[in-house]
């Protein structure tokens, strides 16, 4: 009888450990991933599937967060190319009552960023580039702005426990740096970069009004942009790989994007 009762107890003991594990592992929560190229793989050149049209791959800061938090069930929604209408259509869906983490990365297509880079890259004339980036800084105030409200909004409808964090994008160079006369000029460089500036004052203003947070990468970024003399954690011009040119490569999502993640998160 005795025996029984030992292994009554021992029983009993396995199923509350069961219990607090189950518990445990439903309380690490869910991370879900929205996004553009800038949330995926584009810039590590390391992808699942070099031909498939999202271009994710395992060295993106979202893949790295969610290895580092093996707890935590992750949904990788971010898609290259992706713009606010995207994110709306064809990512917000993957969101669930029970997510506990957001990040959300788009804006840049919604003004035609890729194109303002081409015609900077591709003019000869500063005035052509600059021209072109006012258009795209109008746009992020006119339309943008309104997008991404619209956006937030419907994150928080999916998503209505969740911490949600909007992350910024990186200027993408130093001005005056050492890159020298050969390239973009300094008039170019810095027009590119107040684009950087106009759509980070627009997306964390939006995303105060909705309670999000800002993760802004300027400041993470700045000591390694382009022409800076460090070790730059964005991608150059290159010519071959036109689609690999200015976003974050390895260093950039490891010690940037997912290093100041950290911070945030814990």
């Amino acid at each position: 009888m005795r025996s029984l009762k030992v292994l009554f107890t021992v029983l009993l003991a396995f199923v509350a450990a069961a219990t607090i594990s189950t518990s445990a592992q439903a309380a690490a929560g869910k991370y879900v991933a929205l996004g553009d190229s800038y949330a995926v793989a584009p810039g590590t050149r390391t992808y699942d599937d070099p031909n498939a049209e999202c271009r994710r791959g395992p060295l993106a800061y979202p893949r790295l967060w969610a290895a580092q938090h093996p707890s935590v069930a992750f949904v990788e929604a971010s898609c290259s190319g992706a713009t606010t209408t995207d994110v709306i259509n064809s990512q917000i869906p993957q969101l669930t009552a029970d997510t506990t983490l957001v990040t959300l990365q788009v804006g840049g297509n919604d003004v035609g960023f890729v194109d303002v880079l081409a015609n900077c890259i591709l003019t000869i004339d500063d005035r052509d580039c600059v021209n072109g980036v006012e258009l795209a800084k109008q746009a992020a105030q006119a339309y943008l702005s309104p997008a991404l409200a619209q956006t937030y909004a419907a994150v928080r409808a999916k998503a209505p426990n969740a911490r949600v964090i909007v992350i910024g994008y990186p200027r993408l160079y130093t001005i005056r740096g050492n890159c020298g006369i050969f390239g973009l000029s300094d008039t170019e460089r810095t027009a590119m970069n107040s684009a950087a500036d106009t759509l980070a004052s627009v997306m964390s203003a939006r995303a105060a009004e909705a309670g999000f947070e800002f993760l802004d990468a300027r400041p993470v970024f700045d000591p390694h942009t382009l022409c800076s003399g460090g070790t730059a954690w964005v991608t150059s011009l290159e010519w071959d790989k036109i689609n690999e040119s200015y976003h974050p490569n390895v260093a950039g999502h490891r010690d940037g994007y997912l290093a100041r993640l950290n911070t945030l998160t814990g």
